[in-house]
């Protein structure tokens, strides 16, 4: 069973407004900063707080995922990410998401045949897929089938029965790579390859993803490791923007698919699934490393519009914990492919070091992300730019999971409902037409 997430009061807060003063908890959890429990602020001092996309808010508490951006510390459930993509599956990762402990033997065993046995997607579903345009976006196919799901597997969308949550849970985890892999298949209008279940996870979706009928797919050991890895270094990570809407639309009671579909849709922004996309549409416009200095002096003026994508991060203010994983994988792939020569992993290079090594983004902490290198490895690997987010939601398909999960099972859970200042027009009466000028 997961851990009960439970903060403890290490203080109190004191607030004053004119004639009135309020005493506010400060809650600490495990690790990381303290928070002012300010639910209590409107009825004893009438004002709420203000906070845009809630840069200094916890909108909950969660015992799932540690972010220390400043360190660039990332946990799940306690254990350093670099040791669980070095060691552990996704699969097992999913399990310790889920779960709150990495699993025994046993317990691992059941939980892989457990997923294994819903690969399959309901044969009814296929007809979806003859209604898109053959040039739809892989991600407009996942929100439509993912939201669709619920028609499909009504007996898993009761939210308050625990069993139930749980098979939403194992259907929701292995149905996304199969969803994901007949998006690119439609696209490229080639037949629908079903999953094995002999096959591990990572190696399910690349067969899927790559196979025909007319020839034998060979798992390449290399690449599955790799593709494996991407995906545990996609998982979860806290409170993004994806997460928090999975959470809001779970808050309301919404069925897990319809959930999932909302942080899908989420993650569709530029801003948050399309980065590493960004950073290979970068690495082509500046095209040689002769380049990059013009480039490099384009980015520090403030009126060229020009960003360096890939680099720094909402929550890191130092390196990147995934993006070292990342380089290291980057390297293996290449290597397995025979890719000597990559232009653009040769450019990657040099800009990394000459960023690394220039005050102006050193002052701003302006480090390599996870995005920089898993756009070269999933080019090199054979996939489309366009299905870098779809294998982006696969992976973070089971942290939404989780953090759905986690929020049902918390007693405290209620609707969300975040306040706003009002800037519009006082109380006004109506004006007849014919009396407006």
């Amino acid at each position: 069973m997961a851990q009960t997430a439970s903060s403890k009061q290490v203080g109190t807060a004191t607030l004053t407004l004119g004639d009135k003063t309020a005493s506010l908890p400060v809650l600490g959890g495990t690790l990381g900063t303290d928070c002012v429990d300010v639910r209590k602020l409107q009825n004893e001092l009438g004002v709420f707080t203000f906070d845009p996309s809630y840069g200094a808010t916890a909108s909950c508490e969660s015992s799932i995922t540690y972010i220390d951006g400043d360190e660039g510390v990332l946990l799940h459930r306690g254990y350093p990410i670099d040791q669980l993509a070095e060691n552990s599956t996704f699969l097992e990762v999913a399990y310790l998401l889920l779960n709150g402990e990495l699993p025994n033997k046993a317990e691992l065993e059941k939980f892989n045949s457990g997923v294994m046995r819903h690969t399959m997607l309901h044969e009814q579903i296929r007809s979806f897929w003859s209604g898109f345009r053959r040039d739809a976006h892989p991600m407009a196919m996942l929100c439509s089938v993912v939201g669709a799901m619920s028609a499909f597997y009504p007996d898993s969308i009761n939210v308050h029965d625990e069993r139930q949550r749980e098979i939403s849970a194992f259907r929701m985890i292995a149905k996304i790579p199969t969803i994901t892999a007949w998006a690119h298949k439609y696209n490229v209008g080639q037949p629908f390859v079903y999953p094995k279940n002999e096959y591990s996870y990572a190696e399910n979706f690349l067969y899927m993803f790559h196979a025909v009928p007319a020839e034998d797919y060979k798992p390449n050991p290399i690449l599955t490791a790799a593709m494996d890895r991407i995906l545990i270094l996609h998982a979860d990570h806290e409170q993004n923007a994806s997460t928090s809407t999975v959470r809001l639309a779970g808050s309301t009671g919404a069925n897990p698919f319809a959930c999932i579909a909302a942080g899908i849709a989420s993650l569709w922004g530029p801003a948050h699934g399309g980065a590493n996309e960004a950073v290979l549409k970068m690495l082509a416009e500046i095209g040689h490393k002769d380049n990059i200095p013009e480039f490099i002096k384009q980015v520090k003026d403030k009126n060229s519009g020009v960003k360096l994508m890939g680099f720094g991060h909402r929550v890191y203010k130092n390196f990147d914990p995934r993006a070292k994983i990342m380089q290291k994988t980057c390297h293996e792939v290449l290597g397995e492919l025979g890719i000597k020569d990559e232009p653009m992993l040769d450019l990657a290079i040099e800009l990394e070091k000459i960023a690394l090594e220039d005050d102006y983004f050193v002052s701003r902490k302006l480090y390599p992300n996870v995005d920089f290198y898993s756009g070269i490895i999933l080019k090199a690997m054979g996939f489309p730019t366009q299905m870098f987010t779809p294998i982006f939601a696969l992976a973070r398909t089971v942290g939404w999971i989780s953090q759905w999960k986690e929020m049902m099972e918390d007693p405290s859970n209620r609707i969300s409902r975040p306040r706003q200042i009002y800037t519009g027009a006082p109380t006004r009466d109506y004006v007849p037409l014919e009396k407006r000028g």
